[in-house]
């Protein structure tokens, strides 16, 4: 009788830990979604607010680079491997076609001295003329010597900081002349956010109508840059700006246009002497010369 009297008092207990142990889970769990549905609301509440009332003016900018037209000069140490490379290539290469056709030519010549030539060894040609491969290489040789390649290096372009020509072995990054606040700067072209629109829409927009065409590398920002306005120009509601940077790269020039403001295009090494040092810094953590 007492083990009966036992099994039924530990399954009473059992139940009734369960029970409690469902309803104590349930207004857990009950508290947490309620909680995480304030905070959530709240948050919202006050980033939209603090949205309306933020100081700070954001802006896009665009890094748009002109990648090489040309091959860089070889280092002396490349100019030593392609010299070997091609020493290797030569010794351990087989004879060409026309190398080929120049021993044959050779051996049809040391035969006709010889007095031992038969034409019927050179198929159907009959009385048509034979063109050696001397020949052809005369001929490609006059070729040669009209031929002009364009210059690699341009000096007039090259000293033009507008010409989109210049420094043809070296990525070129495009620059604008900006006014903030009471004074102009040089810096990547920007613009200013509006409402319904995306940061990368921005910088589609802050791109200069001068017959550019670019490619953008994302949707992100690849940096962002905070700067207050002279004292002179703050107020209240603005203080300074927020910069968001997204990469592009330029992927057509149409005929030229008159640009909105002035231009330039440089070279890495040549920002730093356009740039602020402080923005350059920024900027130099996102950009690469290719």
């Amino acid at each position: 009788m007492a083990a009966p009297c036992r099994r039924m008092a530990s399954r009473s207990l059992l139940q009734f830990l369960s029970c409690f142990s469902r309803t104590a889970v349930g207004n857990v769990g009950f508290r947490q979604f309620s909680s995480t549905s304030v905070c959530r609301a709240t948050l919202m509440t006050q980033s939209v607010t603090e949205r309306a009332r933020s100081p700070w003016t954001l802006m896009a900018a665009v890094c748009l680079q002109r990648f090489p037209v040309i091959s860089a000069d070889c280092t002396p140490i490349e100019q030593q491997f392609r010299q070997m490379m091609r020493q290797m290539e030569l010794e351990k290469s087989l004879l060409s076609d026309h190398e080929l056709r120049l021993l044959e030519d050779a051996e049809r010549m040391s035969r006709k001295q010889a007095d031992d030539y038969d034409s019927d060894q050179d198929g159907d040609l009959g009385d048509q003329e034979i063109v050696l491969a001397q020949d052809l290489e005369d001929s490609w040789e006059q070729k040669l010597k009209s031929f002009q390649p364009t210059p690699r290096v341009t000096a007039d372009a090259d000293e033009d900081l507008t010409s989109l020509e210049r420094c043809l072995a070296d990525s070129l990054f495009l620059l604008a002349e900006q006014q903030v606040g009471g004074g102009k700067l040089w810096l990547l072209p920007q613009t200013r956010w509006q409402d319904g629109e995306t940061l990368r829409q921005t910088a589609e927009r802050a791109l200069p109508a001068a017959g550019l065409k670019a490619t953008f590398l994302g949707n992100a920002p690849c940096g962002v840059y905070k700067y207050k306005l002279p004292k002179a120009a703050r107020t209240e509601s603005t203080v300074g700006t927020k910069v968001f940077f997204f990469k592009a790269v330029l992927s057509d020039s149409g005929p030229p246009a008159a640009p909105d403001a002035p231009l330039l295009w440089a070279k890495k090494s040549e920002l730093q002497r356009y740039l602020k040092p402080a923005y350059m810094m920024t900027v130099d953590r996102f950009i690469l010369s290719l």
